[in-house]
């Protein structure tokens, strides 16, 4: 058999494109705002991680220029070779101080992040326990590992606790879940999972993504937000949500992350952070500190927009988050309704399998601290428009 026959016989992309709602790939014509310019007109955005609305900032955009400016556009290398720069230092030992960890390490995304620790730090004959919902960075992390993995259903602390009493006693364990999952927009039961992991000598990794300025009194996320951060072994984060550029980290103990550097594959085989993209960081991170108030305005927006939607008999799952889902179960009504939306002036993510189970198609929104009340409002008239002609409420 030909290799790409698969390829050729690949045609559900063009099903989607025929029924003229296929909804991926689209160009935006400017910066990622509260509003975004696409096809020649202005549309509200409630489908990007900008929770703080930083990717904007006069003060971050500044950073990058200045950046630029003094290193040029690239570290043309691996952190382990040439391409560490006094930016990258400076980063993890801030980042350090505020994740109140030890030390922490930067990898160039945050897919790379979860896949490089994870297969690092998982070898032969040690076990990883892993939320079913979880990231598909972890899911790919796992296969690399050389340990095994073993699944159990999301937040299920029952069937956790099952794996990990069935498990032999010697090897090595980690139980790994994501903070917020980023789909459904529900938190970890991570007292729980602390609790097992000391009853089984187990540790724990939680990655932050969507949690980090967005959860917490410091903005530190899950772990702070359970009073949790001195229980969590392991602490990732992505940079191109509330960080507003790109890239990732861990914070955890000098050891872990002396192993990391030393070991890590995706660490020492990509080319490190581009300098605008740290300084970015650097620069969101000093916002974050000093203004509690962009996060305290962020859920306002999210308990008005969860609140709107109940209200229309939409349902939202479980969501704790600004990640506010409405789910639909169908594909193909969920991508009609992301291309009705967008017609009405409103950009929204339709989201479906493998990304969720089959039969739980959903639209995912998810809020950004600048956004006006007005251009709430707008949302929620458009989705009430389009949820009527839908037979949705």
């Amino acid at each position: 058999m030909d290799l790409f026959e698969k390829c050729e016989k690949y045609d559900a992309p063009q099903k989607v494109i025929a029924a003229g709602v296929y909804p991926y790939f689209r160009a935006i014509s400017s910066g990622q705002d509260i509003e975004v310019m696409m096809s020649g007109k202005r549309i509200v955005m409630i489908g990007s991680n900008n929770y703080l609305g930083l990717t904007s900032h006069p003060k971050v955009k500044k950073a990058c220029i200045d950046a630029v400016e003094k290193y040029g556009s690239g570290c043309t290398g691996s952190r382990f070779l040439n391409g560490t720069i006094d930016l990258h230092i400076e980063l993890e030992n801030r980042l350090a101080n505020f994740l109140r960890k030890e030390t922490a390490l930067i990898y160039s995304t945050g897919f790379q992040t979860n896949l490089g620790v994870i297969s690092c730090l998982v070898g032969k004959g040690d076990m990883i326990f892993s939320d079913r919902e979880n990231h598909a960075s972890i899911v790919d992390g796992c296969r690399l590992a050389f340990g095994k993995m073993l699944k159990y259903r999301h937040n299920d602390m029952s069937e956790l606790e099952r794996l990990l009493k069935d498990a032999p006693a010697k090897p090595g364990k980690l139980i790994v879940t994501d903070g917020i999952f980023s789909m459904e927009g529900d938190i970890c039961k991570l007292p729980d999972i602390v609790a097992l992991a000391k009853k089984y000598g187990a540790r724990i990794m939680v990655d932050d993504a969507h949690s980090v300025g967005v959860f917490g009194p410091g903005g530190r996320g899950t772990a702070e937000h359970f009073g949790l951060e001195k229980e969590v072994d392991i602490i990732m984060v992505t940079f191109s949500k509330s960080f507003a550029s790109l890239g990732g980290c861990v914070a955890t103990t000098e050891k872990v992350v002396n192993y990391l550097k030393h070991n890590s594959r995706a660490l020492i085989f990509s080319a490190s952070m581009p300098p605008a993209a740290v300084a970015a960081v650097l620069a969101a991170l000093e916002i974050i500190e000093a203004e509690p108030e962009r996060r305290e305005r962020l859920w306002k927006i999210v308990r008005k927009m969860q609140k709107g939607f109940r209200d229309l008999k939409f349902n939202l799952g479980n969501t704790e988050s600004p990640i506010i889902p409405i789910i639909i179960g169908d594909d193909m009504a969920t991508f009609k309704v992301a291309r009705m939306l967008f017609e009405e002036g409103v950009f929204v993510n339709p989201i479906v399998s493998p990304a969720t189970p089959p039969g739980r198609a959903l639209i995912r929104t998810s809020y950004t601290a600048t956004h006006t009340e007005e251009e709430m409002d707008f949302v929620l008239e458009k989705f009430k428009k389009v949820g009527k002609k839908m037979g949705m409420i």
